[in-house]
């Protein structure tokens, strides 16, 4: 989470960095994030950490919890589902939401909770949810600092000129050569535009008047 805060700093997003947060201060957290974004935006969303599935939902867990059935879990749990619904509901312009939560299920035995992996799931309008693997397998802690998935992405994402699709296209077929196969990274999109970290630089040119344009021309569609 520091070494994603640094990157994204480094290419110009004002950054909320939260650790090891207990389900008040995720979930506080995740309001605090809401509550910056506008129809203008371009917003990050990026966790790494433990999730499990229940059923066709995801859950991503704060550091406090401690479930001995399934209850607990969607008790105590924060739905991925509703972290996208939040941020959803600012109209932002764009928006990535990267889990790096794919790993075994660290309930063990508790009935109803799946053993690995996190569910498929749709990205909302203007989005693109990326996830370390793909749905119902786990990801690799690396042997860096990093997990080997974001280890990857920090590296692509600093590619200039590259396009959102392209850093996740490199990014799996790095983290797949790596694992030899174990770990293929996988995303849901529902993009209409394009989005470069480091874009061409025309492009890095335009205006915020332009960018208030855009977003006036998005409000009069939705009345």
């Amino acid at each position: 989470a520091k070494a994603m805060a640094r990157a994204l700093e480094q290419v110009g997003f004002t950054v909320t960095l939260r650790l090891d947060l207990n389900r008040a201060q995720l979930l506080n957290a995740v309001r605090t994030f809401k509550g910056q974004l506008s129809g203008g935006s371009e917003a990050v969303f990026y966790f790494a950490g433990h999730g499990v599935q229940l059923g066709a939902a995801n859950y991503l867990l704060p550091t406090d919890i401690t479930a001995d059935n399934e209850e607990q879990v969607k008790d105590d749990g924060l739905p991925l589902q509703r972290v996208l619904n939040d941020i959803a509901e600012m109209r932002a312009r764009f928006t990535l939401a990267i889990i790096d939560a794919c790993r075994d299920n660290p309930f063990g035995s508790v009935k109803g909770v799946d053993q690995k992996g996190l569910s498929q799931m749709d990205a909302p309008n203007e989005t693109l949810l990326a996830y370390a693997t793909s749905p119902g397998n786990v990801a690799s802690d690396g042997e860096g600092d990093n997990g080997l998935y974001t280890e990857n992405f920090l590296r692509e994402m600093r590619v200039r000129e590259a396009k959102i699709e392209e850093v996740f296209k490199r990014v799996r077929l790095n983290v797949r050569l790596k694992s030899k196969g174990a770990q293929v990274p996988w995303e849901s999109t529902s993009l209409e535009e394009d989005f470069w970290f480091q874009p061409p630089a025309p492009l890095a040119a335009i205006s915020q008047e332009e960018v208030e344009r855009r977003r006036r021309e998005e409000q009069a569609l939705l009345e």
